[in-house]
């Protein structure tokens, strides 16, 4: 009953009026994050979206509850259109050795359990320094609430770089493919990403 609550409780539409701007951006338009954490699967996760403009950048950091969830993400439409010769994105960040994902999809729910359209996946690993990494829109992967898609399902999704509207960071149980996130964690800790630049390339 607790988690049904915490599930009708969760406010989305809030989430995503309380939107914060930053200095980052891609392909010339500010990204613009809001909170889509496990609560709205009834779990107990949160981001801290006071903290979120604490750095310049972007600081992505807060609480994972691995009792009834196990993931929080922040996400920001592209308001421009990625162009069709870009390549991958490139970051630089500094995170906590933990394994995080970057995310990318066409919005509108698409990547839940339910969707018709994943999200596509890339993991993002952290050594605790600073550094730069280019993630290949080659090396995403289609995923559905934290399920990587079945080999027989890979077929029936193209991941078109252009058609993208939104953009995500997540930390969670799951890799990209759907494995264990063995840098994760258990019960309750607290996490932090630092995001220096993003571009693509």
């Amino acid at each position: 009953m607790g988690q049904a609550m915490r599930m009708m409780k969760y406010d989305m539409a809030g989430n995503i009026a309380n939107a914060s701007s930053t200095p980052l951006s891609i392909n010339g338009a500010k990204l613009v994050f809001h909170k889509l954490d496990d609560g709205v699967m009834g779990g107990k996760s949160s981001t801290d979206m006071n903290a979120i403009n604490t750095i310049n950048g972007v600081l992505f950091s807060g609480t994972i509850n691995t009792d009834g969830g196990g993931f929080t993400s922040i996400r920001s439409p592209l308001e421009n259109s990625i162009p069709s010769d870009a390549k991958g994105i490139k970051i630089k960040y500094k995170g906590d050795k933990k394994t995080y994902k970057v995310l990318l999809s066409v919005g509108n729910g698409a990547g839940g359990p339910f969707a018709k359209h994943p999200s596509w996946q890339a993991d993002l690993t952290s050594n605790g320094e600073l550094e730069e990494k280019i993630l290949d829109f080659s090396s995403f992967k289609p995923s559905f609430g934290g399920r990587g898609a079945q080999r027989h399902e890979m077929d029936s999704f193209v991941f078109n770089p252009s058609d993208m509207t939104q953009l995500g960071l997540m930390l969670s149980l799951k890799l990209s493919n759907g494995e264990a996130n063995t840098k994760f964690g258990e019960g309750i800790f607290d996490f932090h990403l630092e995001i220096h630049e993003i571009d693509l390339v």
